[in-house]
């Protein structure tokens, strides 16, 4: 009976720790689920509520700067005007850095498939997102993207 708990609690100690989630990952994951609904449903009021509101917001895409969420809205509305839009994270491969206690990266590789219905397009992006805390909650200050290379 000894060695039977001997050798459980050996292969106990080899087992990988699991990691606790923090507040902060929690948050941050959530904030990004809805974003992410809210850019499915093509909602983008509600996107738009959940970045920060500030002139400091800047969006990276396609190697051009485009600052505050207004200027972010009018982009992605005229990318959604497609027959087709949807995101999809790969849940799996994200990671959230706390940066500060106002402040997180979420590193999120997705796939995004846009265009017609006959023909759509479909591209892994990697994206990280400047997570802040505000008086309102965690928001999306800033948005960098990029299409994955596979190399």
């Amino acid at each position: 009976m000894m060695t039977k708990v001997f050798i459980a609690l050996i292969a106990l100690s080899f087992a990988a720790p699991v990691a606790a989630e923090t507040e902060t990952e929690r948050a941050v994951t959530s904030l990004y689920e809805r974003f992410v609904a809210a850019q499915n449903a093509r909602d983008t009021k509600a996107v738009r509520a959940l970045m920060w509101d500030s002139p400091n917001f800047v969006w990276i895409s396609d190697g051009k700067a485009f600052w505050g969420a207004d200027r972010m809205i009018e982009r992605m509305s005229a990318f959604q005007r497609s027959d087709v839009w949807e995101v999809m994270p790969d849940r799996e491969r994200a990671r959230v850095v706390e940066v500060s206690p106002v402040s997180a990266v979420l590193f999120q590789p997705l796939r995004l498939t846009l265009g017609s219905r006959a023909d759509p397009r479909r591209i892994a992006f990697l994206v990280n997102l400047l997570c802040v805390r505000t008086v309102d909650g965690w928001r999306v200050g800033a948005l960098y993207t990029t299409e994955e290379n596979p190399n």
